[in-house]
């Protein structure tokens, strides 16, 4: 089972102000983002990561960097984890895009968005293309991965809505916030969203228990019936 754990970047000068940054270069993480990124890097520390894959993008580099802090890795980008590419909409006031008629799409049918402009691209696009990275990660890195991908908000909603078998018009319906964790593990039937838009607690559940010697079984890809009684206590 390959385990992603989906970062957001903390929160940036941008979003303190209200504006959609999109692939605006030069846009930092601001003193609250800063904080935040130092404080998620310290919870995961003592989780064993087999890569750290970010977007481009400075905010996620810097957040990602944090997390790499004490470990023998180098950070890796991949732009399919990139922001939505918001075409014209890019580093405008969000108060003045609730007025555009796009935003009821964005909104209430997500599939057919498409932003204006020559740089804009669907968020079927965004989505295809960021849990095609995911995947493609999952199976470089092997059934007993755990490594982490830091990207954006709507990027990682559209990765969990996919992982939860949800229609991409139910992908705002996901709350993911700047410096939370979202968990995914993939097995050979089916994902497990384990976790959604945690910003703090124990992430002990996250260490791969050590191998046995076993061969895997099929029955890992199976529910529990009933919920099971949850992560093994440490």
């Amino acid at each position: 089972m390959t385990t992603v754990i989906l970062l957001r970047h903390g929160r940036t000068t941008a979003n303190a102000g209200g504006v959609l940054a999109g692939w605006t270069p030069g846009v930092q993480l601001d003193e609250t983002g800063q904080a935040q990124v130092a404080a998620v890097a310290a919870r995961l520390a003592p989780v064993p990561l087999a890569a750290v894959v970010s977007s481009p993008l400075e905010r996620c580099r810097q957040t990602a960097g944090a997390v790499l802090g004490g470990r023998d890795l180098e950070l890796e980008t991949d732009d399919r984890l990139g922001e939505a590419r918001y075409g014209d909409w890019t580093g405008r006031p969000l108060k003045e895009l609730v007025k555009d008629p796009m935003w009821k799409v964005v909104q209430q049918h997500p599939s057919a968005a498409v932003f204006p402009g020559a740089e804009g691209e669907g968020l079927a696009q965004t989505q295809a293309r960021a849990v095609a990275a995911v995947r493609e990660w999952n199976a470089r890195l092997g059934p007993d991965a755990v490594w982490l991908a830091c990207s954006h908000g709507d990027v990682i909603k559209a990765v969990l809505a996919d992982a939860l078998g949800l229609h991409l018009d139910a992908f705002q319906r996901i709350v993911v916030d700047p410096a939370s964790i979202s968990v995914v593990t993939y097995t050979e039937t089916r994902p497990f969203v384990v976790r959604t838009n945690d910003s703090g607690g124990d992430v002990s559940a996250l260490v791969p228990p050590k191998k046995k010697g076993r061969r895997r079984s099929r029955a890992e890809s199976d529910a529990v019936v009933g919920g099971g009684a949850g992560a093994a206590a440490t």
